[in-house]
């Protein structure tokens, strides 16, 4: 059984380095202590993101408090060689939770929540921050359980207008489009980063794919049958990896 990782916030853990005594979150003691049953001596391996795993063992554990200690360092290389935004629209229930977490396990750099006319969902101030740090929770669980040692970030929620007249910063950028007169095998290979915009249930409408157009998106069809909101971006990412990324490995 491989060793288990736990994710250490950097904004709200000691530092990560060798020999230091490291306090795990009350989250993570408790999926220790109570899920996995780990005891004193029990190996373990903490990230904070610096891309590197930083191996130990426990040395306290007393109710929810876990504490271990850093004896190694190893830095980790499990990135995806395409850097890929996912601009997901917002979409209702789990079906966010499950695109955010599957899309990190397949090695989207980035994802930013966007608000589109079908959104059922609406976030806005202390709301969509707290929305926010619940998906960024569901990326570091997810960096946990697929061995990546760079945590991508979630970054808040903006109508898609205003994230289009901020001009994203890609060299390929795409739309998912069912109407699409292009398919991916027909895209030249990409020489930069990737951003991909995909819809909400009903997907995006045709005034919001001519908009994204305008701003250097080319709408993209993925084969002949209309896909789910959760299933559409991991379609395109694994078409995407398989193509140009590390699925050719």
């Amino acid at each position: 059984m491989a060793n288990p990782r736990f994710y250490c916030d950097p904004k709200t853990s000691d530092k990560l380095a060798l020999g230091s005594q490291i306090k795990l979150s009350e989250s993570a003691a408790t999926h220790a202590t109570r899920a996995l049953r780990l005891d004193i001596g029990a190996s373990v391996i903490l990230f904070n993101g610096d891309g590197n795993d930083y191996h130990g063992e426990l040395t306290f554990i007393k109710k929810n408090e876990v504490i271990a200690k850093i004896i190694s360092c190893k830095a980790v290389n499990k990135e995806s060689p395409i850097k890929i935004t996912l601009a997901q629209a917002i979409s209702s229930g789990d079906r966010m939770d499950f695109t955010i977490q599957k899309a990190v396990e397949m090695g989207v750099t980035e994802i930013q929540p966007i608000a589109s006319q079908r959104s059922v969902v609406k976030l806005s101030g202390e709301r969509a921050e707290r929305r926010r740090e619940h998906w960024q929770n569901v990326v570091n669980s997810a960096c946990e359980q697929s061995g990546r040692a760079f945590v991508p970030t979630v970054a808040m929620p903006m109508p898609l207008n205003q994230w289009l007249a901020s001009k994203p910063d890609a060299e390929t950028k795409i739309t998912l489009a069912p109407t699409a007169e292009v398919n991916f095998k027909q895209l030249p290979a990409p020489k930069g980063n990737i951003c991909l915009l995909v819809g909400a249930e009903g997907g995006l409408t045709e005034d919001e794919i001519t908009l994204a157009e305008s701003q250097g998106f080319t709408p993209v069809r993925l084969g002949k049958r209309i896909l789910r909101t959760e299933t559409a971006p991991l379609a395109a990412i694994a078409t995407m990896q398989t193509i140009w990324g590390d699925f050719c490995d």
